[in-house]
């Protein structure tokens, strides 16, 4: 009964998206509009981290008349998986009984003596966390390049669409696949988290009254993942909402952390201890560093899951500053940092693994105590790194080539320093970014102006930089103007992070 039970869950899950309206993804819908009506059978893979929206947009861009449907299981085998496969054959075919079929290679054969059947015009082909049916010794990829390849390419009206929040999984099989399905896949589609000024149209067309600053904390905790947002109350508050999901009694998201990464990783151990040990150092860490605090084996297996990582959006990796660019052949060197850049994982870790109150109202009897704002004054830093195009478009150097990292005084102690979002711009200019998040305009006071000296010297000593060195404050309401306040040359508010981004 295991193989009902997901799928009656996925179902659910379904409906209650459908429910909601397509918020931005234009992009995505043009996309895929161009490559529904070119004329030829199409291979069309979309990926992204999971709760992210892919199987929404897929299904709004068709208004769901599919030819073909189905969702792989979880954690099923391949005798479950197959069963899930002519249980949906049978809903759309009409067949009075359900065929089961021995392996994949008949399965997809059912699936094309089916669509031959059916009348002229595009037949949509749509298999959703399609990771999931690739079960050890399956034989299910062979099966699925001979549907592809002897098939549904010959004709000219099969738009085979397959998904998977599996990203690693979808690369390495799909978009890089060196078998039979190499430079087969025509297209391929990442579907990424919204945007602030896609939650913002989100948060209009479902009538809610939250701020801008309101709706980025909600981002600080979400990361605009559609899934979470969806879960949300307008008629309670931000932080009422955030209670209800993470800290009340059988909160939806209790369990999320585990769900996530069990559903994205096969072994996940070591991916959990990899983002555990990030979660502690704000910065990133080395891979040498990791090594030495997760104890796990320094080889290529330990490379795979940093990619994995990567791959699926929870880390990045990036090269602390020095006087000279970063090349290609310098990434992933010694000096590399990965940085935990999931805000959920971020949030998780942080407030609800851990969480030793066990008050249901945690989040709102928290709200603006020490530990709510130096939180908040993190977050806001990855909020920022998160939006670094919109930041540029702001700065009007969006066309610029320019590399996005940070650095850190080689002594931390006494007049050290560290900057924790530098843009180095090709153009022989560095913007030096400060960021602080407030309920008001920022004042600027003579400490913290000696602070800024302090660090933009001890930045410019240390790295021995021949670039031009321009101090930019992002803040939440601008910076107040005093006799200190002239010191910064760019300056960078939260609506500026809501801008849409131009091509």
């Amino acid at each position: 009964m295991g193989v009902f039970r997901y799928i009656c869950a996925d179902y659910h899950e379904i409906c209650a998206t459908m429910k909601q309206k397509l918020i931005g993804r234009e992009q995505e819908i043009e996309a895929l509009n161009k490559y529904y009506n070119s004329g030829r059978s199409e291979f069309i893979a979309v990926y992204g981290r999971r709760r992210v929206g892919k199987t929404f947009l897929i299904r709004r861009s068709v208004d769901d008349q599919f030819a073909f449907f189905m969702t792989g299981v979880h954690g099923a085998s391949k005798t479950d998986q197959l069963l899930n496969f002519s249980i949906a054959l049978q809903k759309y075919s009409k067949a009075p009984t359900i065929c089961l079929h021995r392996n994949w290679l008949l399965a997809f054969h059912a699936l094309a003596t089916y669509l031959e059947t059916l009348p002229e015009g595009n037949k949509y082909v749509f298999i959703d966390e399609l990771p999931w049916m690739d079960t050890p010794r399956s034989g299910f990829i062979a099966a699925l390049e001979n549907f592809w390849n002897s098939w549904a390419v010959l004709r000219n009206d099969i738009k085979l669409i397959v998904c998977g929040s599996a990203t690693s999984w979808m690369i390495n099989n799909l978009i890089h696949n060196r078998g039979g399905l190499h430079n087969r896949l025509t297209h391929h589609i990442q579907v990424n988290p919204f945007t602030l000024h896609e939650c913002e149209a989100y948060f209009a067309a479902y009538n809610f009254g939250y701020s801008r600053k309101q709706i980025a904390e909600c981002y600080m905790v979400m990361g605009g993942i559609p899934y979470y947002m969806s879960m949300l109350d307008r008629s309670l508050s931000l932080a009422q909402n955030i209670d209800q999901m993470f800290f009340a009694d059988n909160a939806e998201l209790a369990n999320e952390f585990d769900d996530l990464y069990r559903a994205l990783f096969r072994k996940s151990a070591t991916h959990v201890a990899v983002v555990t040990a990030l979660a502690t150092k704000g910065i990133g860490m080395t891979r040498q560093e990791l090594v030495s605090v997760t104890d796990v084996t320094d080889n290529g297996l330990f490379s795979t899951i940093l990619e994995e990582l990567q791959q699926c959006g929870f880390i990045r990796a990036y090269e602390p500053f020095t006087n000279g660019r970063a090349t290609a052949t310098q990434r992933q060197s010694r000096d590399t940092l990965f940085q935990l850049i999931d805000f959920y994982t971020l949030f998780y870790f942080k407030f609800v693994r851990n969480n030793r109150y066990r008050d249901p109202h945690f989040w709102s009897t928290s709200l603006n105590s020490a530990m709510h704002n130096a939180w908040a004054g993190l977050s806001f830093e990855m909020l920022c790194l998160s939006h670094v195009e919109t930041i540029k478009q702001a700065l009007g150097i969006s066309g610029v080539q320019t590399l996005v990292c940070s650095w850190r005084s080689a002594e931390m102690s006494g007049n050290g320093a560290q900057i924790d979002l530098l843009i180095d711009r090709k153009d022989e200019t560095v913007n030096l970014c400060e960021i602080k998040f407030c309920n008001d305009e920022y004042a600027i006071d003579n400490d913290y102006e000696q602070r800024l000296r302090r660090k933009v010297n001890t930045f410019m000593a240390e790295t021995k930089t021949n670039k031009s060195v321009i101090l930019t404050m992002i803040t939440t309401f601008g910076i107040k103007e005093n006799k200190y306040s002239d010191m910064v040359q760019k300056r960078i508010v939260l609506n500026d992070l809501f801008a849409p981004i131009f091509a």
